[in-house]
């Protein structure tokens, strides 16, 4: 697979703890060079990278993140302010607890309330599979094609694990065509996201993707 085409699946991301707005820069620059489907950054700062990038790239963050159990209310109030200041991707995490307690109508009422909410612009839901069963990744699959959202996505990263193969072939093989996956956390050259794009992933999420390309001189 051509390095490029690997390159807009990639959401290129940086969501560290201690990034500034001048580090948030250096990866929207690299962002745009390199033709990424999107840069997911932290939420205080979508309104300045909007206004950075204007429509040269698009601008994703995270709702409910890492640990998804804010309550439904405050996600909503989170993807209100991103969308309002120009995110054009959210990357919701659910409530794991409440999964483990098969408590599957708050579960669906909660992707179907941001689904609402986000309207035309991508939501991507966060299930954290490091720390599911298969049976309860298999019940999301099902939970995120009721619930309207566009992409599931295996991990935050700030968890125990990141994608796994055998997560996306079993996601895969349990989703409805008309949810994409999203796999992220630990993948970081292009052999691994070639790997995980092959098993059926429609978006890579990788924060060490760009620096593998940049040591090829691509």
């Amino acid at each position: 697979m051509d390095v490029k085409e690997i390159l807009s699946k990639c959401d290129y991301t940086l969501l560290d703890r201690s990034a500034t707005f001048a580090d948030i820069q250096a990866v929207l620059d690299d962002g745009i060079k390199y033709g990424v489907a999107s840069v997911c950054i932290p939420p205080c700062f979508v309104c300045r990278a909007k206004q950075y990038v204007e429509d040269k790239l698009k601008i994703c963050t995270v709702i409910g993140f890492p640990n998804g159990y804010n309550s439904t209310e405050a996600k909503l109030f989170e993807a209100t302010e991103a969308l309002n200041n120009g995110a054009d991707e959210i990357d919701a995490v659910i409530n794991v607890g409440e999964l483990k307690a098969k408590n599957y109508d708050f579960i669906l009422g909660e992707i179907s309330c941001l689904k609402a909410r986000c309207k035309d612009k991508i939501l991507k839901i966060i299930i954290e599979t490091c720390l599911l069963s298969d049976e309860e990744k298999i019940k999301m699959c099902e939970l995120v094609y009721n619930g309207g959202a566009d992409y599931i996505k295996t991990s935050t990263g700030f968890s125990s694990g990141g994608a796994t193969r055998e997560d996306i072939a079993l996601m895969r093989k349990h989703l409805n065509n008309n949810v994409k996956i999203k796999a992220s956390g630990g993948i970081r050259t292009i052999r691994d996201a070639e790997d995980f794009i092959v098993l059926g992933a429609d978006r890579i999420g990788t924060s060490g993707i760009i620096k593998a390309v940049k040591a090829l001189n691509l």
